[in-house]
């Protein structure tokens, strides 16, 4: 490959130049370069959560928010458009737990955001995209480190879901046991 070629094809998600010699395939990853990099991210993720204030308080809220009003569609489109940092962070490299933890935050935006006003009210307090944007900076910043919160993150998160899940069932036998007896 000549070295003018090389040049061309190379990708930095981060924005940053490439080191000499380093090569990266073109297609598709080197299409969505502007879009990945940091600069890129962190004003969708201030687009998304933080864009407006409300006055004469600190509450922010950006465009998930608003769009999320609109019943059924706008959850729908505010997750799809929450989608775009998780994906910049399988693509940059991030590790599969830590894309899992952004995938259970975005879970829990839309989910909780799709009750009708209260849920729009979670999602300006729970900011998702911010979460993840974080997530992802912290990665790029010390690779591999913080993985262990991202487990006990889940952890927590799968004990909890299972406790939530079991307590009907115990009650359910509980009170069946109780009506056996009497």
């Amino acid at each position: 490959m000549p070295d003018s070629e090389a040049k061309s094809s190379r990708f930095d998600p981060s924005g940053s130049s490439a080191r000499e010699g380093d090569v990266i395939p073109p297609g598709r990853w080197a299409r969505g370069t502007r879009l990945f990099r940091d600069e890129t991210l962190h004003r969708l993720e201030i687009l998304l959560d933080e864009a407006f204030r409300i006055p004469f308080t600190r509450i922010r809220f950006g465009i998930d928010g608003i769009i999320g009003l609109v019943p059924g569609l706008g959850d729908v489109l505010a997750g799809l458009l929450s989608l775009i940092i998780p994906i910049a962070a399988w693509i940059r490299g991030v590790p599969y737990v830590t894309l899992m933890r952004m995938g259970v935050n975005l879970g829990i935006g839309v989910l909780v955001g799709s009750i009708p006003l209260l849920g729009d009210a979670f999602d300006i307090g729970w900011k998702a995209n911010r979460r993840n944007y974080l997530l992802l900076q912290r990665h790029l910043g010390e690779p591999r480190r913080h993985t262990w919160k991202d487990w006990a993150f889940l952890i927590v998160l799968a004990c909890t879901m299972a406790l939530i899940f079991a307590i009907p069932i115990l009650l359910a036998i509980w009170l069946l046991a109780w009506l056996i007896q009497h």
